[in-house]
């Protein structure tokens, strides 16, 4: 009888990667394979991510992680995780690094380097790894799968979209705790003007940030490069949707979108996505070398909403430029000049791309594409697992 897969991802906070192991399980399932999931118990975002009933084990922390786990099991990973547990579990498991993170600078998660096989998600993150020397790289990137689905309340999805929490409070910071609560009364002091509670277009083009506002997104140094072409088209909005990972990113993002007004309305949190790119005109993706695929860039074009992106990876192998939308040099590099022209064509007129036209690149990000992607990766690592698990036991009767 075949182990279950198991899957390991202990983040307190829903983000890009929780959604990609919300579908990498339904792969898993769609093609036949047992899997498990596990979670940590405070983490109650996982409520709100549809998976089928017993997929999930909750544990209260890292230390249970190795208990629940059997000998010759094919691990799975995909949040950081503590060397130590690491180490409880490589001599008796075959762990697997699903690498959701571009690596930009010589550090890296621990289970990159601990892990006996890495699996990226883009082409991108697989250069970034070979070009820091790591070795044993899945040669298959495993291209995430189109999923809107986020839970929530059913009632709310029906609804229009409203404005949300601006920002993902951390209880056990102080700071966190006392802002939180003065946020209400300090903001008209400091000037903070919240969007009204229900979201309406306004006049003109609107242009979309849908995404954490996080610090690997880079959207501070984005908008200080496309400031002054967004300021020369006083009839472009910018509306954001979207939590900030802690306060200091929500008022880093403030500080850099501030001379632009009330061009940019925060409207924070949501759970129906495609109600929310249908709310727009573009999608402006943040900056390129510290994204690992970007899951909002495919989601969007599933919504018939064009991307605007750098001309760098992992941009160029998600979108066609001038099908899914638009790409433009990196605005570090130009100041912007590039973006500059393609907003002018756009307000001038310019044809706006349908990117569902696209459909063979779009289905090749497709949930059936994926699960055959996810199911050549059981297969190999089910072999190699087999052969592992011989070694353990082989070793285990030899100490014995």
């Amino acid at each position: 009888m075949q182990l279950p897969v198991y899957q390991i991802n202990l983040s307190s906070a829903l983000g890009g990667a929780e959604v990609y192991t919300r579908t990498f399980t339904a792969a898993l399932l769609a093609r036949g394979r047992d899997t498990r999931v596990i979670t940590l118990a405070g983490a109650r975002f996982w409520e709100g991510l549809p998976m089928p009933a017993g997929v999930r084990l909750s544990v209260a922390d890292a230390s249970e992680t190795p208990t629940r786990i059997p000998d010759g099991a094919v691990v799975i990973i995909h949040a950081p995780l503590a060397r130590e547990v690491l180490a409880a579990l490589l001599p008796r498991t075959r762990v697997v690094a699903l690498a959701h993170q571009a690596l930009y600078e010589d550090r890296w998660p621990v289970y990159y380097e601990m892990a006996h096989e890495r699996v990226p998600v883009s082409h991108h993150v697989a250069a970034t790894l070979a070009a820091r020397g790591f070795v044993d790289i899945w040669p298959e990137p495993l291209h995430a799968a189109i999923d809107l689905e986020r839970g929530g309340d059913a009632q709310a999805l029906q609804q229009a979209v409203c404005s949300g929490r601006l920002c993902d409070w951390d209880s056990h910071k102080p700071r966190d705790r006392i802002v939180r609560a003065a946020l209400p009364w300090l903001s008209p002091l400091l000037g903070i003007v919240r969007p009204p509670a229900r979201f309406e277009r306004r006049p003109g083009l609107t242009l979309g940030v849908v995404s954490r506002l996080a610090p690997l997104k880079q959207f501070p140094r984005l908008f200080e490069c496309l400031r002054e072409p967004l300021r020369a088209h006083s009839q472009v909005n910018v509306e954001v949707f979207g939590s900030a990972v802690d306060y200091r990113a929500l008022r880093e993002f403030r500080r850099a979108v501030a001379p632009l007004g009330n061009r940019v309305r925060l409207w924070g949190h949501q759970s129906d996505m495609a109600r929310v790119y249908g709310s727009i005109d573009y999608l402006l993706t943040g900056l390129p070398e510290r994204e690992a695929l970007g899951l909002n860039v495919l989601e969007a074009q599933a919504c018939g909403t064009p991307v605007l992106a750098p001309r760098s990876p992992p941009f160029v192998e998600t979108v066609i430029d001038g099908a899914g939308g638009f790409l433009y040099t990196d605005p570090r590099e130009d100041g912007g000049r590039d973006f500059a022209t393609v907003l002018g064509r756009i307000v001038a007129g310019a044809q706006r791309p349908d990117p569902r036209a696209a459909v063979e690149h779009l289905a090749h990000f497709g949930f059936e594409a994926f699960a055959d992607r996810v199911d050549r990766l059981a297969v190999g690592l089910s072999g190699q697992a087999m052969g592992f698990a011989a070694a353990v036991d082989q070793a285990s009767r030899r100490s014995t």
